[in-house]
């Protein structure tokens, strides 16, 4: 396996072991190592350029109104550390966990309100608060929030087993697409690019599964009685051929799923990867290490969709280079940029 970069130092001593990797490969521009973040959870990219942060910034359920959203430009500078801030011009920021950008807005799961800031001014816009569901004894705590077609969110609750729907085009109104003790805790979900189904990963078992838009339930993936593949898988996203990409906070993991349904290990030694997103446009792999108050973007490798084994690879399929331009068939859904 070839090391991407040294060992980071974060400014709490503790070493990162960045993505050691099979098919993650440091180019020599657009790889960079974030630092000086606090409990870090999610990272997202957007259109313009720009790319966000979340910081927990404390206990991660508590009503503290200290957590914060960073702002990153592509070359991995932090441009605004405290871009959004509890406390500050009347926001309330308890602990932001995921985060997703639909048009000019980012919303932000912060405990029981999803919350959506201007993307340019980081004014706040809209706050979105959730009924609970039925079993979860009142409580609602959001664990992330990904954007689907026609102007719909989906919102994770990990502690109820629950992902609810939010219509932006109808008032945010707020809806459940599934209450369902089988999710075993789902804390990241993000959407199909090609099938628009909701994808959920399992924090409590380690599952994967498919939500149809009627609330179906399908597992696509757990961990078999003699294979433990995942533990505590944290994050989800897909790149724009339709590939898969896990996150396993505990193991320190990060898993590549093909459209033939095989699993590989893409980077390992990880301080506790969270929310994993990627920047679809620029083909970047997106990575929030929550216990080391730091963050790393980095190149993926692209697929060498229809070459044969002996196919000449260009160095575009290592990301030194732009990538082709996507396939017409594969257009990502619009403001789905990597953007959860």
């Amino acid at each position: 396996m070839m090391t991407l970069t040294a060992p980071l130092r974060c400014n709490t001593g503790a070493a990162i072991r960045v993505a050691a990797l099979v098919l993650c490969l440091a180019p020599p521009v657009g790889a960079a190592q974030i630092l000086g973040l606090e409990s870090p959870t999610c990272f997202v990219s957007d259109q313009s350029g720009d790319y966000f942060i979340s910081n927990i910034n404390g206990e991660p359920e508590a009503r503290d109104n200290n957590g914060f959203i960073t702002k990153v430009n592509s070359h991995g500078k932090v441009t605004h550390l405290k871009f959004i801030q509890g406390g500050v011009d009347n926001v309330h920021l308890h602990a932001p966990k995921g985060m997703a950008i639909e048009g000019e807005i980012l919303y932000v799961a912060d405990l029981d309100q999803l919350k959506g800031f201007d993307k340019t001014t980081g004014k706040l816009l809209v706050t979105v608060s959730f009924p609970p569901p039925p079993s979860s004894h009142g409580a609602v705590s959001l664990t992330d929030v990904a954007v689907g077609p026609n102007g719909l969110l989906y919102v994770s609750d990990q502690g109820a087993n629950t992902i609810y729907r939010v219509e932006t085009l109808a008032h945010h109104k707020v809806s459940l697409l599934i209450h369902d003790d089988r999710l075993a805790g789902p804390r990241g979900v993000a959407v199909h690019p090609q099938t628009g189904h909701v994808i959920a990963v399992s924090w409590n078992k380690g599952k994967i599964f498919d939500i149809a838009p009627d609330g179906h339930l399908t597992e696509l993936e757990s961990n078999g009685f003699l294979t433990g593949r995942f533990q505590n898988l944290s994050g989800v996203d897909f790149d724009r051929w339709g590939n898969m990409y896990v996150s396993d906070l505990s193991k320190g993991k990060i898993w590549r799923m093909t459209r033939d349904g095989k699993f590989r290990v893409i980077a390992e030694y990880l301080p506790a990867p969270a929310h994993v997103s990627i920047d679809r446009t620029n083909n970047i792999i997106l990575v929030p290490y929550q216990y080391d108050n730091a963050a790393e973007m980095n190149g993926l490798e692209t697929p060498t969709v229809g070459k044969g084994k002996d196919g000449k690879r260009t160095l575009a399929d290592y990301g030194f280079i732009a990538p082709p331009p996507r396939p017409p068939t594969a257009s990502p859904q619009p403001g789905a940029t990597g953007n959860k």
